[in-house]
């Protein structure tokens, strides 16, 4: 069965459901108000009877009787609205019937009526007060009876004691009329109510359904591929927080679709990048010892042709073992032992040690940090780091100056790494992380940095401390790296 009929049927159940209800609840109270309005007038007349009826003595005051005429012309006023009545004296007697028929009042009844109650009788089986023989059949007895009566037995004092009791009814089939009359009315509304009802379920099911619709036409768009779809659903319901999601969840596709694009493009230039890394080298080595096979290097140029071949040799190497190690960086396949250090010290050595290339480049380094700055990481480590961005800083800074800085913060150390060079554009600071990515693709063949793979395996290093590194840089103006390695209260671990 298809979502709308079932969201249909549900629909209508419980708006049937509510009308049955509410149709039953009605005749109820109907049937309750028809009975205590009846009672109410019955005890009316019941008090008119015994007003106009009832007989004292003059002289001495006293209860005489009721009589008979103002009862006989009451009967004869009620009859003609199917009501009838008995009245009882003191000792439980018939004084006087307005029909045959009279109610026995039973020894309960008696009793709340001594005490001033009033007895109401929703139901009441009257029986004649005369048989027509003692010798009558069954079935003659059975035409005896009258029909169910609805009574008010209703007690009458004088002087504090009890002088009469009156009994007086309607016949319950004069109410169940009525009551009957409702129902056909109440039946009418249920058949109009249960067509409108029905058409109002096709419409709440078909609002929703429609909703639906979109967002499953939306789900065979993304399932072929496209996942620019937007919903616009309006309402403040479940399924318009579910097309909200459904809409933050198309967007993540497509984002993770052009994620993977813009993998799969650097997948393909890493491969392009590291073949071409590799086929300079090796297209040198080959070529040299093509010459030395064939006696085509001449004898005083062999010892720089195998110097060649070295360098290159070494060159391959390095950048087989960047490549390894990045990778094992970055499967967390790297153990590192931290320990707390003077990071001073480190930046001083660093600097003797790079100074001759800073040199050769025009370039002067300066250090300004204090004389002891105790540092949480991975000695080796930190070192390789500051030396990969010391010498990148070199090798694209002409006749300038380098500075390295260092400070203690609040939960660690921050250290800068400053150049004068040539600086980078703001593409090209997004895309120096990614692996033989170069900005400056002149210098690809210097005898340092030339893999590519420094600074990605320098941001993969500094995130394995826990660290942060941040980049700022400005044509023509240098560049600026800021690493910040945490203290051991705040380190990952």
């Amino acid at each position: 069965m298809k979502l709308i009929y079932k969201q249909m049927m549900g629909f209508f159940a419980v708006i049937l459901t509510c009308i049955v209800i509410v149709g039953l609840l009605f005749i109820n109270v109907t049937t309750k108000m028809l009975y205590t309005n009846t009672w109410t007038q019955l005890q009316n007349y019941s008090d008119s009877l015994i007003e106009d009826s009832m007989r004292y003595d003059e002289n001495t005051k006293q209860f005489e009787g009721l009589t008979t005429v103002p009862l006989q012309n009451n009967a004869r006023l009620l009859a003609r609205q199917n009501v009838h009545f008995t009245i009882y004296s003191k000792q439980n007697k018939i004084s006087y019937s307005s029909s045959e028929f009279a109610t026995k009042v039973s020894k309960a009844d008696w009793k709340k009526l001594k005490q001033g109650k009033t007895v109401h009788k929703m139901m009441a089986t009257a029986v004649k007060t005369k048989t027509s023989s003692k010798t009558s059949s069954a079935k003659e007895k059975a035409d005896d009876s009258r029909p169910q009566m609805t009574e008010v037995v209703r007690p009458y004092f004088y002087k504090g004691k009890l002088v009469a009791v009156v009994s007086i009814g309607a016949y319950v089939s004069d109410i169940q009329g009525n009551v009957q009359q409702i129902k056909n009315n109440l039946w009418i509304a249920f058949v109009i109510s249960s067509l409108i009802s029905l058409i109002l379920s096709y419409f709440f099911a078909r609002s929703t359904t429609k909703r639906i619709d979109k967002m499953r036409i939306a789900t065979h768009q993304i399932t072929h591929g496209n996942y620019d779809v937007k919903l616009d659903l309006s309402g403040r319901d479940e399924i318009t927080e579910l097309s909200n999601d459904f809409g933050k969840m198309a967007g993540s596709l497509q984002e993770s679709q052009e994620e993977i694009k813009r993998q799969e493009e650097r997948r393909r230039q890493f491969m392009a990048d590291a073949a071409h890394e590799m086929r300079t080298p090796l297209t040198t080595i080959n070529g040299l010892l093509e010459g030395l096979e064939y006696d085509a290097i001449p004898e005083e140029d062999k010892a720089q042709s195998i110097k060649l071949m070295q360098n290159d040799t070494k060159r391959l190497i390095r950048l087989v073992n960047d490549n390894l190690d990045y990778e094992k960086i970055r499967t967390n396949q790297f153990t590192m032992e931290r320990k707390v250090f003077n990071a001073s010290e480190v930046l001083n050595n660093l600097s003797e040690q790079l100074n001759k290339k800073a040199e050769n480049q025009g370039d002067k380094i300066n250090v300004d940090a204090p004389d002891s700055l105790m540092t949480y990481a991975d000695y080796d480590r930190f070192v390789q780091v500051i030396f990969n961005i010391v010498q990148n800083a070199i090798q694209f800074t002409t006749n300038g100056k380098i500075t390295l800085e260092a400070e203690k913060v609040d939960t660690g150390s921050q250290f800068k790494i400053s150049d004068t060079g040539i600086g980078m554009t703001d593409e090209q600071v997004k895309n120096i992380w990614e692996r033989f990515y170069k900005a400056d693709r002149s210098r690809m063949n210097t005898e340092y940095g030339e893999s590519g793979l420094g600074l990605a395996i320098v941001h993969q290093l500094v995130d394995l401390h826990g660290g942060t590194i941040e980049v700022t840089s400005e044509i023509n103006k240098g560049t600026t790296f800021t690493i910040y390695f945490p203290d051991r209260e705040h380190a990952k671990h």
